[in-house]
This record gives C-alpha cells, sequence and structure tokens, in this order.
C-alpha cells in the first residue's frame, strides 16, 4: 500500500512542479509585489497611484466585460434553444455548423479579422454600401468600444453556446413535450422550463468567458486605441515604459479581485442550493 502511494505521488510531482513554477509562484509572487514599494518596503502606494491613474480604465473594463457577458448568455441560449426546439431539420444543422467556427480561432487572430471587417471602410460597410443601406463615405466604423464588444461576444459565445446546447440535450425531453401538448410556445418552454435546468451549465459557462476575457490583451490594443481602455493594456503599457511592475501589479490584483467576486457569487450560489452548481 505505501509503494503505491509513493508511486502515486511520484506520478504526480512532474505535473504538480509545473503548476507550482509557472503559475502559483508568479501569481504570490505579483501580489507580494503589488504591495511593496521599489525598495522594498510594504506600501499601499501603488494602488494609490492605480487609482489616480486608471479608475476610468478599471470601470470601462468591467464595463465591456460585462455587458459581453450579459450578451454572450444571451446568445447561447438563443442558439442553444433553437438547436433543441426547433423544428427546422436544415436551419438547425446549418446553425450547429456555423456557431463552432470562432472556437478555433485565436483572439489575436479574431481581433485582426475584427478591425478589418469593422473599419470605416471595412467589409462590413461595404457590404451595406453594395446593398443600398447605408452611403460608404458618411459610415462610421466600430473600432472603439462597441468593436470590443463585437469581438468578444462572437468569440466567446460558441464555447459558452457548446455547453449550454449539451446540456439541453441531456434534458427529459417529456416536460418539453407535455408544455408543447398544452400550448406552450417555443420561446415560452425555453424560458420557463429549459434554461432553469441549464442555468448552473450556464453560469460556468459566463464566468469563464468573464475571467477569459478580462484577461485578453490583443482585443484591446488592435480595436480600439484610444481612451478609456481596458486594464490589460494598462499593464503592459506601465511594464514596457516605465518598468513599473508595483502598479501594473496592483492592476492585476484589481483584475484578481473581480474574478474573485464572481467566484464568491457562483460558489455562494451553489453552496446555498446544496451543491448543486
Amino acid at each position: 500500500m505505501r509503494e503505491s502511494r509513493l508511486l502515486a505521488i511520484l506520478l504526480v510531482l512532474p505535473a504538480l512542479a509545473m503548476v507550482l513554477a509557472l503559475f502559483v509562484y508568479p501569481l504570490g509572487l505579483s501580489l507580494v509585489s503589488a504591495f511593496a514599494s521599489k525598495d522594498g518596503q510594504w506600501t499601499l502606494g501603488n494602488f494609490a497611484k492605480t487609482l489616480e491613474l486608471y479608475s476610468l480604465d478599471i470601470g470601462f473594463t468591467l464595463l465591456m466585460v460585462a455587458i459581453s457577458t450579459a450578451l454572450i448568455g444571451s446568445f447561447a441560449a438563443a442558439i442553444g434553444g433553437y438547436l433543441t426546439l426547433g423544428e427546422n431539420a436544415q436551419a438547425v444543422a446549418l446553425l450547429r455548423w456555423l456557431y463552432r467556427w470562432p472556437l478555433f480561432i485565436p483572439f489575436i487572430v479574431a481581433a485582426q479579422c475584427m478591425r478589418t471587417f469593422l473599419a470605416k471602410n471595412g467589409l462590413m460597410n461595404n457590404a451595406f454600401d453594395s446593398l443600398g443601406l447605408i452611403d460608404l463615405p458618411n459610415a462610421v466604423g466600430l473600432l472603439d468600444w462597441r468593436g470590443i464588444v463585437v469581438t468578444f461576444v462572437w468569440k466567446q459565445t460558441p464555447f459558452v453556446t457548446l455547453l449550454v446546447a449539451g446540456a439541453m440535450a441531456t434534458l427529459d425531453r417529456s416536460t418539453i413535450e407535455a408544455a408543447r401538448n398544452l400550448g406552450a410556445g417555443r420561446l415560452r418552454i425555453l424560458i420557463e422550463i429549459v434554461l432553469p435546468q441549464v442555468a448552473p451549465v450556464m453560469a460556468v459557462g459566463l464566468i469563464l468567458s468573464f475571467v477569459t476575457m478580462l484577461s485578453v490583451l490583443s482585443v484591446p490594443v488592435m480595436i480600439s486605441g484610444g481612451a478609456p481602455t481596458m486594464i490589460t493594456v494598462d499593464m503592459a503599457f506601465r511594464i514596457n515604459s516605465y518598468g513599473d511592475y508595483g502598479v501594473a501589479n496592483a492592476l492585476g490584483f484589481i483584475s484578481y479581485a473581480m474574478t474573485g467576486a464572481v467566484a464568491w457569487f457562483y460558489l455562494r450560489r451553489g453552496v446555498a442550493g446544496g451543491g448543486r452548481l
């Protein structure tokens, strides 16, 4: 028994060492340096400077991620609901094939594609101009906060939809058929019967998307070059321009606090529900 336990520990040690070296140690170091001055003294000066310079960007970041998360949840529910309740087999098959494509595209590639698509003379406005919907010389591009939201939603919706649609596919169809027999429409069935049963799965997907979007650098850099911007851009700027790891890590600590608050809310909800996350 002792030999088997020792063997199990030896098998786990390489993976554990990688996690400690590449994730836990850098995380701990960044958290400590956020509260340390350049001479090694404990201080809150980094946070005071962060709030003085970047309080608007912190609020902007939270707003962008919150709006994107809400839209992702709405689109994931709509797509998953149609895949589950849709009656047009061809439309369901086409949607099932199309919605997954952004899953395989990295954020930096998605940002570059959207930069070309959403520009004033980009593909979107040119397509609208060819259809006679807008006048191209007077068109307005979306390379601002709207472009950030569009890119986040387009990139992350398939991930959440995949989880939600999979959860919907495992539901007991008898309740859905009973609701149909009583005259309930698809929208009412989706809102009152299907979504409450898959809400825990959707919550997991939305939390993971929230954390992912909060850590993305390429999208705000490539889509919106103006101010305000997201705190990932500020972190890169403080390090590359000033070598100021204290303020950069203070911004990182604030992002940890944002994700921690979301995780706490989710875990608290799971505990209140008797562990059914």
